[in-house]
């Protein structure tokens, strides 16, 4: 049976509300309606989301009210709260910085190798439990998504294996092995297997 971990995808920004605060914006709402249709999310039996906002909305879409979505606050974005909102070509840099120096702090960001461990350990707890019969979900964010990815890839951190196109993305892994069976692809192009 297999397991995804799907990103939210665009979110509406405002420097002026928290970063877990954000919701989805119109697009990204379009964009889980969509994903929401594919018969890969109907066979979905389980819903784990991150506490933050747009994690959230993404896994009520896809759920479309089928199942409850849990939440785990453990599966949370990188702390990025010393810094703040960072506008978009100061937050690339920033996330460069992030992946190119996992074991550094960048100006007070929870390191990428806390965040791993975190990620990796969150999920983990949740599978000790779960029946692997059963297809499940986890619905995040790109940056904890990717250094999950990198783990289960066996693979050191680094930003190449990050998602594409900022956000609503999924990768795929087989619950047997934790085997890594699909890299990231647009939550609204997966055909499932």
């Amino acid at each position: 049976m297999f397991a995804l971990y799907i990103t939210h995808p665009q979110v509406l920004i405002d420097p002026a509300v928290p970063v877990p605060d954000w919701g989805l914006s119109e697009r990204g709402r379009e964009r889980a309606l969509l994903a929401a249709d594919a018969d890969w999310a109907r066979q979905i039996g389980r819903f784990v989301a991150s506490t933050e906002r747009k994690a959230i909305e993404t896994a009520d879409i896809l759920a479309g009210g089928r199942i409850p979505v849990e939440t785990d606050h453990a599966m949370g974005e990188n702390d990025r709260s010393a810094t703040g909102f960072l506008p978009p070509p100061a937050f690339e840099a920033a996330a460069d910085e992030f992946f190119a120096h996992p074991e550094t702090s960048f100006r007070g960001w929870e390191r990428a190798v806390d965040a791993q461990a975190r990620i990796v350990a969150a999920v983990e707890r949740v599978l000790a439990g779960h029946d692997p019969t059963v297809p499940i979900a986890f619905v995040g964010h790109g940056g904890v998504g990717t250094l999950l990815k990198c783990h289960l890839k066996g693979t050191s951190i680094r930003r190449d294996g990050d998602q594409p196109g900022g956000g609503g993305n999924l990768f795929a892994f087989r619950l047997a092995d934790r085997a890594v069976t699909c890299d990231w692809t647009p939550i609204e192009s997966w055909k499932g297997f």
